[in-house]
């Protein structure tokens, strides 16, 4: 049984046999329109944007005032400070005992800060308007023992960094919250879609996915925000997307199992419609054999793979970017440049280029990818508006400016339904463009 909440206007819990529980609306919205806000039960920083971003708001900006204690964690001013003490003492003296050895995951970090905050929190919080904390899904039993393995280590190092100001409970209760955020937690980004840090939102993680959502949810902060990207009637569900939707039909459905334990039937996944232009091949006097065809799909998929296991060991970016131009190469004798798995590598190559400081190398590549996306995408997708933002700021310190100012253009054009217009991120863009 779920407890009676409050609620949220406009908005209203349901449950149906095939979906379980799920949001609709009660009234009309039409794009770009807010349905609803909500703050983070919880969130965490992440350890690699310490020192760039205020440990509680996730505000970017210079000059953050650092933890005397630890001299670890970064605060916009004294009231963020403060406001944040109750969570930052779980780590702050542990980061001074352990020194370079202190390395808990993310999610471990997150998992401790929602028990900190259960044990404190007196009723409902804001974050719990329809839906309790304890309510949220959890998959234990359908979780592999890949995935439980990680979960023990998780666990082994909450008790090993945390214990000393946290009553940790049962192993199983530490199971089931675990397998809880694995489902619900949401990685917040920021305007180019870089990870910033991890939070849960009970009430948002009550929307279903669809691979034609009808809401998009964005950050301000860490207050997510959730806003229409479809007209909606009353009636309608509100759905948003788990995943990266670039993908074809198989590729998404195995993510979703893989990640959250379903297979989705949305129209796009029962008509396949948008999969030929996604999995297009070359046009050639010999039609290319279906068995080469799914050979270099293989392919592809392998080097992504490999390229995301390489990726999160540092300093090899030569050979990075090499594995890039490579696959790249074989796949162009079978495959289109709009086909996915190429504009996969391609976006891959723009970032290695960025980080390593070769524009004209990050241009290359992400023109092309650009021709491809806004096709690819809904009209409203973080992918195209984050690749605009990129492209834009590049060409800007490259001096190009009626070119950054057209990339920039596009971008804000979909921030402006995705974020709202007052959105801190919009008002940055519009500064830079007026300094130019």
């Amino acid at each position: 049984a779920v407890s009676e909440g409050l609620h949220i206007d406009g908005l209203e819990m349901f449950s149906s046999p095939e979906k379980g529980r799920g949001l609709r609306v009660s009234r009309a919205f039409s794009v770009g329109e807010l349905l609803f806000s909500c703050p983070a039960y919880s969130s965490v920083l992440s350890v690699t944007e310490r020192g760039s971003c205020c440990d509680l708001c996730f505000r970017r900006k210079e000059g953050l005032a650092r933890c005397g204690k630890c001299k670890k964690a970064f605060y916009c001013n004294a009231s963020c400070q403060k406001a944040d003490w109750a969570m930052h003492r779980l780590e702050c003296s542990a980061m001074v005992a352990f020194g370079e050895n202190w390395c808990p995951s993310e999610t471990s970090r997150l998992v401790a800060r929602i028990l900190a905050k259960k044990k404190t929190q007196k009723g409902r919080c804001d974050s719990e308007k329809i839906l309790l904390i304890g309510e949220m899904q959890s998959h234990l039993e359908d979780e592999d023992n890949e995935k439980k393995e990680r979960t023990e280590l998780d666990i082994a190092g909450l008790g090993r960094f945390f214990s000393k100001h946290l009553e940790v409970p049962s192993h199983k209760d530490l199971l089931t919250l675990f397998s809880q955020v694995a489902c619900n937690g949401f990685t917040i980004e920021d305007d180019e879609l870089s990870h910033m840090g991890t939070a849960v939102y009970p009430d948002v993680a009550l929307i279903n996915h669809s691979c034609q959502p009808s809401v998009i949810v964005t950050f301000n902060g860490t207050l997510a925000q959730v806003r229409a990207v479809q007209d909606m009637k009353p009636g309608d569900e509100v759905l948003i997307s788990y995943i990266d939707l670039l993908y074809p039909t198989d590729d998404r459905n195995s993510r979703l199992r893989e990640s959250y334990y379903f297979t989705c039937n949305c129209l796009e996944c029962q008509n396949k419609q948008k999969d030929k232009v996604k999995l297009k091949v070359r046009k050639q006097s010999d039609p290319i054999e279906p068995q080469v065809i799914s050979n270099m799909t293989r392919y592809a998929k392998n080097t992504i793979r490999e390229f995301r296991a390489m990726k999160s060991t540092k300093n090899i970016l030569f050979e990075l970017l090499e594995m890039c131009e490579q696959s790249l190469e074989e796949m162009g004798a079978v495959f289109e440049d709009s086909n996915v798995y190429v504009l996969h590598m391609m976006y891959q190559a723009m970032g290695v280029c960025i980080y390593m400081q070769d524009a004209d190398g990050a241009l290359r590549y992400g023109e092309k990818v650009a021709r491809h996306y806004s096709k690819l995408y809904h009209p409203y997708s973080l992918n195209v508006s984050s690749l605009y933002l990129k492209l834009g700021r590049i060409y800007m310190a490259l001096g190009r400016h009626s070119a950054g100012i057209n990339a920039l253009t596009k971008a804000m054009a979909i921030m402006e339904v995705a974020h709202g217009k007052d959105h801190q991120y919009l008002k940055d863009i519009r500064k830079e463009l007026s300094q130019k």
